[in-house]
């Protein structure tokens, strides 16, 4: 039988569950598998996501929806509620916060295994483990992967703003519609600054944002790679680094020699790091998949993050370059360019200001220029905000 403070917990989270605003990753989703799960950077709202749909399907499912890091799991197994839940007719179990439960991977699949008729979704908010743990579930389940906020998803949240979700070709064409959002550019440098993570909206957003960040490379990170304390410190660094560089093309001798450790180590912290949210690696043509092809910048993540790190001395260019690379890979494969900044598919792009020239792109066929500070464009010319509305 189902333990009453399980129930108790899932009501009062369904109960402070917002259906005002629904994620992209919603629609993308094949919520019918019977085993799948969602990963992504902490604080992108990974949890809302499945608890709305637990109250869209109130009554298709009976649902039942856990907590991995509750402290009734510290005398209870995942496995003994999924069989009890079994024996009172549940149909659907969501486990949250997964990677915070010891051997979660084998235990999920010992409930795939055995319980034929149950379907089960889990999340977590630190893709390191689940990607660590993956390995035993990788013929069972499905892995959906989430983002940040888009432009087009703050202004919706934020500011009742609906815009349509746009094509990356037709962004390219200049195809956005400049009705709805006449003066895109307040709005725009706002986002910039703090609308990129949904808890923004609870106050005191940089320091939660910082604490994110300090979670992620002192505890996440070396737990996922065993790692000691004090090499998750050096992360913390090495973030710094990357913050006062960023973009920037990596020295790993010069960066091994700050931190205090060998040169060979310094590759893979970057792509921890980069698996984690906490950065952005673009690689050249050989390759744009993730840990494929040869690093040839580094950025943080997403703009937000530059100005809890950076502070007053956030780079404007630095700034446009995050953005674009940031919104658009969510979307397609970017990679970079050897007489530009950026190449998605047969088209190259050139990151810049309002007064921004087109002597990089000369040589090239479909070269673009990506403006700041303009509202809409024209011929080549693309305003950069309009990126934001790919997904």
């Amino acid at each position: 039988m189902i333990d009453d403070v399980l129930y108790e917990f899932m009501r009062e989270q369904l109960s402070m569950t917002s259906l005002d605003f629904v994620r992209y990753s919603y629609s993308k989703i094949d919520w019918s598998l019977r085993l799948c799960g969602l990963v992504g950077p902490r604080g992108v709202g990974k949890s809302t996501l499945v608890k709305q749909h637990i109250i869209f399907e109130k009554e298709n499912q009976k649902a039942l929806y856990i907590s991995a890091d509750h402290s009734y799991f510290a005398s209870h197994t995942l496995a003994e509620v999924a069989s009890e839940w079994i024996k009172e007719g549940g149909t659907h179990l969501y486990i949250d916060e997964i990677h915070k439960y010891e051997n979660w991977s084998t235990e999920i699949k010992n409930i795939y295994d055995g319980h034929g008729k149950l379907n089960v979704f889990f999340t977590g908010s630190s893709v390191l483990d689940l990607l660590k743990g993956q390995a035993d579930l990788s013929r069972r389940a499905v892995m959906y992967h989430m983002q940040g906020l888009s432009f087009r998803e703050y202004l919706a949240m934020f500011h009742g703003i609906k815009m349509p979700q746009y094509t990356l070709e037709e962004v390219i064409a200049n195809k956005v519609d400049d009705t709805i959002l006449p003066h895109p550019l307040p709005l725009f440098r706002q986002y910039l600054q703090d609308g990129y993570y949904p808890f923004s909206k609870e106050g005191a957003f940089q320091s939660r944002l910082d604490q994110i960040i300090t979670q992620t490379l002192e505890s996440d990170i070396p737990q996922y790679a065993s790692l000691s304390v004090s090499t998750g410190r050096k992360l913390r660094r090495l973030m710094g680094i990357v913050a006062k560089s960023a973009p920037f093309k990596p020295d790993y001798s010069s960066i091994a020699n700050a931190l205090g450790v060998s040169r060979n180590v310094v590759p893979d912290y970057l792509l921890y790091m980069e698996r984690a949210g906490m950065i952005g690696q673009l690689r050249d043509e050989t390759g744009g998949v993730r840990s494929l092809g040869k690093v040839e910048k580094v950025y943080l993540d997403n703009t937000n993050m530059m100005y809890v790190l950076e502070a007053d001395s956030t780079n404007k260019g630095n700034l446009r370059e995050t953005f674009f690379f940031n919104q658009t890979r969510v979307v397609s494969d970017v990679i970079s360019s050897s007489v530009s900044d950026f190449v998605i598919g047969d088209h190259t792009f050139e990151v810049g200001g309002r007064r921004k020239g087109k002597k990089q792109i000369e040589t090239v066929d479909n070269g673009h220029i990506v403006k700041d500070d303009i509202e809409y464009g024209h011929g080549i010319s693309i305003p950069l905000w309009t990126f934001g509305l790919l997904y």
